[in-house]
């Protein structure tokens, strides 16, 4: 007589970036599940690193097999809509695919710019296509031409800060504070580091960029800068696939969750990472957050296999690390809810921490593909308190809304 065997639980992947990779790799522990990775691009990408990869000092790629659990198949294409009701997926290629579990971790990228002509003349950095398009833009100016990053975050900072060490003539525009994130001790030590570089730094409200052309970027203040390159770095957005699939989301697109990173709408379907917003209230969007948010969304999926209760966010956070050229960098340090602290580590050490932590996270996915579980950073950092004060706070200001509840946390 034949012995029958159960069929596996179909666990499907959306996104195959750090919180993808790292959810797909621990939900391989179990060997009654089958996990497919879905994600338009056949290499995993290095997001904070493409920087260098428009100046030329990295790749900004790693091969799938390097950080992927054999376990994992991987489907080299693009989700156009997710029938929550069937549990199937539309597949750009034309097919279709089933799942008895999804996981949404599709990221981010460049957010639409409102701005007259920067979508027209303005190069875009947020993923692997922008930054290899706009690479050979920056070989081919002349070496004395002006180039323009519009935005002061760390991409912004990043970006102008490799360009200005290779003898670019760089001007970054804040349309506000540079570095906003950073603690005014970290904010002056950036814009000494960027003054040593030859980088122009423009703040204040008055240098809001109004409108982009083929070679310049004009400010609200009137005055216009002349740009042969401009580069913009601001805000991110996310794909519109759940809002598109009919499933709850905020106003940016981002799946809107519970505190166990399960949908508001389908207990099958959990976020993770950029495309998450649990409770409505988003993390900030980093691999820093990307990494634990994968893994506590696999944590969730593996109870529900169980039969156990999931347990609810205890994220924190640790800093912020921005690269100044190859040789200066500064990483800011942070309280657990992600507000900046007075000490910073800079220059040359700080330089060292950012490239050990590119190189960590990259071992962390590694790591957690051959040996599942391994990864605890998100079971000991506990920065709930501050959250569930926010989410009172968010409650009590939209009493008509339909807030998700944070569920109670499983005992030990």
């Amino acid at each position: 007589m034949t012995e029958h065997t159960a069929p596996r639980t179909r666990i499907v992947v959306i996104g195959g970036g750090y919180a993808g990779v790292m959810a797909a790799n621990r939900i391989t522990g179990r060997t009654d599940v089958a996990v497919t990775l879905i994600n338009p691009r056949p290499a995993f990408v290095e997001r904070i690193r493409l920087h260098q990869l428009v100046g030329d000092t990295h790749a900004a790629v790693v091969d799938y097999r390097d950080v992927l659990a054999d376990g994992v198949r991987l489907l080299v294409d693009t989700v156009d809509r997710i029938d929550a009701p069937q549990r199937s997926l539309t597949l750009a290629s034309g097919g279709t695919i089933p799942y008895d579990y999804l996981l949404y971790a599709v990221g981010s990228g460049s957010a639409d710019p409102s701005v007259p002509g920067a979508a027209e003349f303005a190069y875009p950095i947020a993923s692997l296509e922008e930054a290899e398009r706009l690479r050979p833009v920056v070989e081919q100016a002349a070496a004395e031409a002006p180039v323009t990053v519009v935005g002061a975050g760390p991409s912004g900072i990043e970006t102008a800060a490799e360009l200005a060490e290779q003898g670019r003539r760089v001007t970054l525009v804040c349309g506000g504070v540079l570095g906003p994130y950073l603690h005014p001790r970290g904010r002056r030590s950036v814009a000494g580091r960027l003054a040593d570089l030859g980088v122009t730094v423009v703040e204040g409200h008055d240098a809001k960029v109004t409108a982009v052309t083929r070679d310049s970027v004009e400010l609200a203040d009137g005055r216009t800068l002349p740009s042969a390159v401009t580069i913009w770095t601001v805000g991110f957005g996310v794909p519109d696939l759940a809002a598109h699939s009919g499933l709850t989301t905020d106003a940016l697109g981002r799946l809107i969750t519970d505190e166990t990173l399960t949908s508001v709408d389908d207990d099958r379907i959990l976020a993770a990472g950029d495309s998450a917003a649990p409770s409505n209230l988003p993390y900030r969007m980093s691999c820093q957050a990307a990494g634990p948010l994968g893994a506590h969304a696999a944590d969730t999926l593996l109870s529900r296999l169980d039969g156990a209760r999931p347990a609810t966010l205890a994220i924190g956070f640790a800093g912020l690390c921005v690269s100044l050229g190859r040789r200066h960098g500064i990483f800011q340090f942070a309280r657990k809810d992600d507000s900046a602290k007075s000490g910073h580590l800079g220059g040359v050490p700080g330089a060292k921490l950012k490239e050990f932590i590119c190189k960590h996270t990259v071992k962390q996915l590694a790591d957690e593909a051959r040996r599942p579980g391994t990864f605890r950073l998100h079971k000991k950092s506990k920065s709930e308190g501050k959250r569930r004060q926010e989410m009172l706070a968010l409650r009590a200001g939209q009493s008509g809304a339909a807030l998700p509840e944070a569920a109670p946390a499983a005992r030990s």
